[in-house]
């Protein structure tokens, strides 16, 4: 089951209200695909740099300039630390399901906080579809948490484009220093590889995703 940005977004109830990530109104859903051990995969807000003031200390500034619909504020809908609050008791609430959280959670640049995460709410995954970026400047540390929570991560991406792989790949798979990023405007910083072992590239890519998601075909994969 996905779950899109929609909903904390620009979801509204019969009376034009935002209807809140964690609407109690949604529990039944959430509730019975825990029950029917249906994972749910869920992208909430947007980077919070797109609520940040359009400045030179704002990263996205070259993506929000070529981009513009995609800057937000506090009103537009509501705070990032709000829908990311949202999101988090809904988790917590349904301890029962899986829950894949988009993006990092959009906590790819703050790993230290993403693992304290995980560690509270053990019925979340993540999938780092539209992060590498973020994950290719910090090696080292991406490495550590890769290693510590390689049964909870997933290979994600946003679109089937198959030149940009390429990125993905290598900041996984090798050890190559200072190499671009394949959107100019979405990350103008240089990248690394992690040099992850095979073990964990094989959860990463596919192992983790037949363990977590139902009746996906496993003969279609290798041991």
């Amino acid at each position: 089951m996905k779950i899109y940005k929609d909903l904390g977004f620009s979801v509204t109830d019969i009376s034009g209200k935002r209807v809140k990530v964690d609407d109690p109104r949604l529990d039944p859903i959430w509730e019975k695909a825990g029950e029917l051990k249906i994972p749910v995969i869920i992208h909430t807000a947007d980077p919070k740099s797109f609520w940040d003031p359009m400045d030179s200390m704002n990263e996205r500034w070259l993506e929000l300039a070529t981009h513009p619909g995609r800057k937000r504020s506090n009103t537009d809908p509501a705070p990032w630390d709000t829908l990311i609050a949202e999101q988090h008791r809904m988790f917590k609430r349904h301890p029962k399901t899986t829950f894949i959280a988009a993006h990092f959670g959009w906590y790819a640049n703050n790993l230290a906080k993403l693992s304290e995460l995980l560690d509270e709410m053990p019925n979340v995954v993540v999938e780092f579809g539209a992060v590498i970026a973020e994950l290719g400047r910090q090696p080292r540390m991406a490495k550590q948490f890769f290693t510590k929570y390689q049964d909870r991560i997933l290979f994600g991406k946003d679109s089937w484009v198959p030149e940009e792989y390429t990125t993905y790949f290598r900041v996984l798979e090798t050890e190559d220093e200072y190499f671009p990023y394949h959107k100019k405007y979405h990350a103008f910083w240089a990248m690394y590889g992690m040099g992850l072992p095979d073990d964990i590239l094989k959860k990463v890519y596919y192992k983790n995703a037949l363990r977590i998601i139902p009746n996906i075909d496993k003969s279609l994969f290798p041991d």
